[in-house]
């Protein structure tokens, strides 16, 4: 009996067939983190561009009155 839980723990322990499909959710994690990370950072930058454009037309539409 002993043996044959020792040869089950032993090919358990060598089998990898899941360790690609970690890999997998890993890479996906990461993919889907940074995307997220980006669409952050360019909201941000174009709520900055907006707010100055806004603030350019409207020092300008004051001189052409």
């Amino acid at each position: 009996m002993e043996t044959a839980v020792i040869q089950f723990l032993k090919s358990f322990c060598k089998a990898d067939d899941g360790a690609v499909t970690v890999d997998w959710v890993v890479l996906t994690a990461a993919v889907v983190g940074m995307a997220f990370l980006s669409y952050v950072e360019l909201q941000n930058n174009t709520d900055q561009v907006l707010t100055s454009t806004g603030e350019a037309l409207l020092t300008a539409q004051d001189y052409l009155e």
